[in-house]
């Protein structure tokens, strides 16, 4: 079997969130079980060349804007799958990934070099996978090309949605110039009078999916739909949810380089030690009796950043130290200065994004992680959390509420604690239950325990992807 996997971003070459990280792990775990798996991604300006190989594709012909625009590509193997890395320093060179004026010329070059790649290199895959909106072109262009081109004839697509809130919306006059200004093309991406990407790719996809079961129903409403919730439903037999793993070469407290002492669940006294040390990293007392709560994310209203400033003198008066990492909305980077500024001793922060180190640094040494998420398609931190013995406190919503279960003492199951109403309250409410048991050394530690048994790995999510593929070959 042979998969294209098409992403703007792929660790260990760009990152922004979770698509990374899912778009680094699949492509190695396909790989055990004999895919042959191939990454396409741009050559961003900010990838360290260090880990890409000397092997260069030269003068890949990509047609563009009525012209062959030659272009270069570079390869990998530190995925631990075969990438290539598209170059184009007049799109890529720029500090950031997104955000920008002509994101939608940016992400349709690429979709369309990634294709004349696979041409280039006559390699024909079975399935194309795209992944979030810039991949959309990807997944418009193909179907079109389905029809005049014999290499591309018999091959399939799946669109993959992490983020059903992104959708890639520029103004449709550009739609001509991209390529697809006449129908069935430009009606995939015409939406309330602007273009968008996502939708071309939910419309023009042989398959979709998202990333975990209760996200793939969620957006089949009107309140997490994002206003495509129609072709969600009316395309929900073509809708798979497969909830993401987690790479466990990477994230696992036995091994991990990054923390202070590695423990197992045989010996968790080593996540004593990654806490002091966490204490220290964030000027904060050293007190490890005190619990420490936890956040890494972006600083935006969707990961419950609102809930958490309602909810700050509460939290404080619990007795936990908080610390924070993540950027994004001033009013909330403001929020965290202000925080800390008013409680220096119990508040640790850390403004933008500071690599994979620290990240894990949190996830060892926290006692605790929250994510109150308004919605959460899969959301990955609370299944590191677990791994490394740090109990999650999460809204019951998407990937979150397949993952996590609540703690219950009678039976001693349970991994974390779960509330639903989006509310400060009842995120309160788990916070102070969670604090209950952390009181109770040995309840706490049977919770630590069930979570540290989870199996998010790769494995199951994996296989579940073979499964998908061969139901979309057969289609």
């Amino acid at each position: 079997m042979r998969i294209a996997l098409l992403s703007s971003e792929v660790v260990p070459f760009a990152k922004t969130g979770g698509l990374a990280d899912v778009a680094g792990a699949l492509p190695k775990a396909l790989s055990k079980h004999g895919v042959d798996c191939r990454i396409v991604l741009p050559l961003y300006s900010q990838i360290d060349r260090s880990v890409l190989s000397d092997e260069i594709i030269e003068d890949v012909p990509v047609q563009w804007r009525g012209q062959v625009r030659p272009t270069r590509i570079f390869q990998s193997d530190a995925a631990g799958a075969p990438a290539y890395l598209i170059e184009a320093p007049d799109f890529f060179s720029a500090n950031s990934i997104y955000g920008h004026a002509n994101d939608h010329e940016r992400f349709a070059f690429f979709s369309r070099a990634a294709l004349a790649l696979v041409k280039h290199l006559d390699w024909q895959p079975d399935v194309v996978h795209g992944n979030d909106w810039p991949c959309g072109f990807a997944m418009a262009e193909l179907r079109a090309r389905r029809r005049y081109d014999e290499f591309f004839k018999n091959v399939k697509t799946l669109f993959s949605i992490h983020n059903l809130a992104y959708q890639g919306a520029f103004n449709a006059r550009d739609l001509w110039w991209l390529g697809f200004g006449e129908s069935p093309e430009k009606d995939a991406f015409m939406l309330e009078g602007n273009a968008s990407a996502l939708k071309a790719g939910l419309l023009a996809a042989d398959a979709l999916s998202t990333v975990s079961r209760r996200y793939s129903q969620e957006i089949q409403g009107s309140e997490q739909g994002a206003g495509l919730d129609w072709i969600l439903r009316a395309r929900r037999d073509r809708l798979a949810g497969i909830t993401n793993g987690v790479d466990y070469e990477l994230w696992n407290p036995e091994t991990d380089p990054y923390i202070a002492a590695n423990f197992s669940t045989a010996d968790l006294s080593g996540k004593r030690e990654c806490k002091l040390d966490l204490l220290r990293r964030f000027g904060l007392p050293q007190e490890p009796e005190r619990p420490i709560i936890a956040i890494i994310s972006r600083l935006v209203a969707q990961k419950g950043y609102d809930l958490i400033k309602q909810s700050a003198g509460a939290i404080i008066e619990t007795g936990a130290f908080f610390i924070a990492l993540g950027a994004g909305a001033k009013e909330y980077e403001d929020f965290l200065q202000r925080w800390h500024e008013s409680a220096t001793n119990r508040v640790g922060i850390y403004k933008g994004y500071a690599g994979e180190p620290l990240a894990h640094q949190i996830e060892a040494g926290a006692d605790m992680f929250l994510m109150p998420s308004y919605y959460e398609p899969c959301g990955l931190n609370q299944m590191y959390s677990m791994r490394y013995a740090t109990v999650p406190i999460v809204r019951a919503t998407g990937g979150l509420d397949d993952t996590v279960t609540d703690f219950d003492p009678e039976e001693g199951t349970g991994t974390g604690f779960r509330f639903r109403e989006y509310h400060a309250g009842p995120m309160l409410d788990k916070i102070r239950e969670a604090l209950y048991f952390y009181n109770h050394p040995d309840a706490w530690r049977k919770i630590q325990l069930n979570g540290m048994a989870m199996d998010n790995s790769w494995e199951a999510a994996a296989q579940n992807y073979i499964k998908l593929y061969e139901e979309i070959i057969a289609l």
